[in-house]
């Protein structure tokens, strides 16, 4: 989701002129799109742009920004924590960061070029503003944290790519409705707001017209979009509805979404995956924890029978597919009884892959003043064992897959080696192989896969 929202600031800045570089050194403006899932990143987001500073040294015009979720609940903050900071942007202005950003660095410039001598001299930009500006000081530092109304429609824009684009990300929705005790996202991204169904088939059309062939239907609760706001229509949710028009698009050949909540997985979901051929066959479902004790603490309205039962209907519903997961472990309170469900869920469901996070502090959070915290040492055991299972059930699914032939979509060059083709399975599992990046990518190819090792397919297409 931080990835989208990226790229539509990008675009802002792209089609006003502005050229993005690739090196953090010779830009003008530098902006770190943020996350407050857990400390650790908000720690890395801090560090980066602590880091950055040093290009102030040589460049005292340059402009830094943090925008996103811990801009939203920090705000005013940060510029304590990280003095050469200019602006902090909230989750629902990404559409106001160029304004921003182009108004303070016009503002610097015209102060440089106004100072007789001032290319001979290198100082901080905040006193040299508070200097220059004796009678009327201009901040350089702003702040938007505000809620605006139809802040959701706003994320539409695509940055044109080199090359063939094979996959984009598509935002349907922004906010949450739900108060799950970790989780501060209800207060950064607010309430859930859906986009109208016809301008998110218009963006996916225009994507499909430039190339793109698999879209990412993106919303923090992707299923219940449009709850609130749209009507169902035979016995059909809003997402359902969606699902349909986009599936009706000619030149798109596949759709994925992320990430559901149990509570929103109705049977007119399930049901299709049964008559949706370009739904991929693959959902990545958020389990969280495997005992109804700690679901319950965290504030997740269903039990693990309730979960396990949905990912049944799904495997039922469309045989091949993969399910993916999110696991909490070292939740406050967590026993070794609560852990060891957890470990049963994993092994009973099968998961693909899971994404397995230690319980982190939030601020502002309930869980956060909770009894029962939970020592690092007990979190990173339950972590590395949880790890461990979910690398060997990885291993035995894709080992099972050497010899079959797959279809993969070719993405382009590997990220990690860029003599080789990448592309991903229906099930989103990624297959490295050899062949012509201008002819292949974009291309749906049948892949024999011949090695795999653990969570990295290799293959060989049947016709090169």
């Amino acid at each position: 989701m931080n990835e989208r929202d990226s790229e539509q600031v990008a675009q802002t800045f792209a089609e006003r002129g502005y050229t993005l570089t690739p090196k953090e050194q010779d830009a003008d403006a530098i902006l770190v799109n943020t996350c407050s899932v857990r400390d650790q990143a908000e720690q890395k987001a801090l560090g980066k742009m602590g880091m950055m500073g040093k290009y102030r040294e040589s460049r005292d015009h340059v402009v830094y920004g943090f925008m996103g979720c811990m801009a939203q609940s920090r705000g005013s903050e940060l510029f304590d924590r990280v003095p050469h900071l200019d602006l902090v942007v909230g989750t629902q202005k990404y559409h106001r960061v160029f304004d921003y950003v182009d108004s303070i660095l016009n503002r610097r410039l015209k102060t440089r070029m106004d100072e007789v001598g001032v290319e001979m001299v290198t100082g901080r930009v905040e006193d040299e503003i508070v200097k220059i500006n004796q009678d009327r000081i201009i901040s350089a530092r702003m702040v938007d944290t505000e809620e605006e109304e139809g802040s959701q429609n706003t994320i539409r824009d695509h940055v044109p790519r080199e090359g063939q684009q094979a996959t984009s990300f598509v935002s349907i929705m922004q906010g949450c409705n739900m108060r799950c005790s970790f989780c501060i996202v209800p207060d950064t991204r607010g309430k859930e707001r859906g986009r109208p169904i016809p301008d998110i088939v218009s963006e996916v059309e225009k994507l499909v017209g430039k190339g793109v062939r698999e879209v990412t239907l993106l919303g923090q609760i992707v299923n219940l979009y449009g709850r609130t706001e749209f009507p169902k229509v035979d016995g059909k949710s809003p997402f359902v509805q969606l699902l349909e028009a986009v599936h009706e698009i000619e030149g798109l050949e596949r759709i994925r979404f992320t990430s559901p909540h149990p509570i929103g997985y109705r049977d007119d979901l399930v049901e299709a995956f049964t008559y949706l051929p370009k739904l991929c066959s693959h959902i990545h479902f958020p389990m969280q924890s495997g005992s109804d004790r700690i679901l319950k603490k965290m504030r997740r309205p269903y039990k693990n029978e309730k979960f396990l039962t949905i990912c049944e209907k799904m495997q039922a519903a469309r045989p091949d597919l993969a399910i993916t997961t999110d696991i909490i472990v070292g939740f406050p309170g967590e026993s070794e009884e609560d852990f060891e469900e957890t470990v049963a869920c994993m092994k009973r469901i099968g998961f693909d892959n899971s994404f397995i996070f230690r319980y982190s502090k939030r601020k502002d959070t309930p869980a956060a003043e909770m009894d029962e915290q939970l020592s690092d040492k007990v979190k990173e055991e339950r972590n590395q064992i949880l790890l461990r299972i979910q690398g060997e059930l990885t291993t035995s699914k894709n080992e099972k897959l050497i010899g079959t032939v797959q279809q993969v979509l070719c993405e382009g060059p590997s990220k990690t080696n860029k003599e080789r083709l990448s592309g991903r399975t229906s099930q989103n599992k990624i297959v490295i192989f050899d062949g012509d990046a201008k002819r292949m990518a974009g291309q749906l190819l049948d892949v024999r896969i011949e090695d795999s090792t653990g969570y990295t397919l290799y293959g060989t297409p049947e016709i090169l």
